[in-house]
């Protein structure tokens, strides 16, 4: 297995990735495009899975949406989810390019916010051969109500600033990605705090914001709505105990899904990233790519 650094373009900026060949003969094979959540990138965590699914043969390509980690894109942290689809568009269609990548076989993988982003895309594109949507957002509102009306506000109000600020072009306002709850946090979950710091490398450092803007158009934000659009084979993999992603409602669009599979696991939103849950997680997710985007 090799791994190389590679760019793309999107939009008027670069998005950075990691590109991940199998070893053996050169052939043409299925490839996973990986991306990550809420203000996260691709370092944190990612490239485990990615390793994984090219030790079992697929190619694997995880990128850094634009204004976070090392892709282009000014002011940095702005998250803005319309620009965050258009950039799995733009990955997607890089795969296609790629030599040794059947563009047929294009599977996407996204977790937490991107495990929603990749149905949105995916009902956009009948083209993507599968989707594994790993302990996902797929119902913003149902997230926003976990963050309690205190939080909220201060998110709310921290929000219409940001959105002043970008409209007499000051600099954006920012809101935290994670904090206790009664903060101006878009993630106030008791593990919240801990559980996203154990995904930024040893030695790293990560910014612990994005832009406030964020806090208005996530709760807006159903891509579960749009499963039944969906063509190909989706995999939803639910974590029980998700305290930042409800899991009832992930599991309701699940079994909503024109050609759904559902695989349950007994812990925390932050919990799949490591140990024994992120095992279980791996193996049902070569297994369904085995069985719905087969090597041969």
């Amino acid at each position: 297995m090799k791994r190389f650094d590679v760019t793309f373009a999107s939009g008027p900026n670069a998005c950075a990735g990691w590109l991940y060949e199998p070893a053996g003969p050169p052939r043409r094979t299925p490839l996973v495009v990986l991306g990550h959540g809420l203000g996260a990138t691709r370092d944190m965590g990612l490239d485990a899975y990615a390793e994984r699914f090219c030790d079992a043969g697929y190619r694997a390509l995880a990128f850094d949406y634009r204004h976070f980690g090392d892709s282009e894109g000014e002011p940095r942290q702005l998250l803005d989810l319309r620009r965050q689809i258009d950039d799995w568009t733009a990955a997607v269609h890089y795969a296609r390019s790629l030599p040794r990548a059947d563009p047929d076989r294009i599977v996407l993988w996204g977790t937490s916010l991107a495990g929603g982003l990749v149905i949105s895309v995916a009902a956009r594109d009948a083209r993507v051969a599968a989707v594994i949507s790993q302990c996902p957002l797929t119902h913003g509102t149902a997230s926003a109500l976990r963050l309690g009306m205190l939080s909220a506000t201060k998110v709310l109000l921290a929000g219409l600033r940001d959105v002043g600020a970008h409209l007499s072009t000051r600099a954006p306002a920012t809101v935290r990605i994670t904090g206790a709850r009664g903060d101006a946090a878009l993630m106030v979950a008791p593990d919240a705090k801990d559980g996203y710091a154990a995904l930024v490398p040893v030695g790293h450092t990560h910014p612990d914001t994005v832009s406030a803007r964020a806090g208005l158009t996530i709760p807006l934000y159903a891509p579960g709505r749009t499963v039944k659009d969906v063509a190909c084979p989706m995999l939803f993999c639910v974590c029980d105990k998700d305290a930042v992603t409800p899991a009832r409602v992930t599991r309701w669009y699940a079994r909503r899904a024109r050609d759904g599979e559902l695989r349950r696991y007994d812990v925390g939103h932050f919990d799949i990233y490591h140990g024994e849950p992120f095992e279980s997680a791996v193996a049902d997710q070569l297994d369904f790519l085995r069985r719905r985007v087969p090597l041969g």
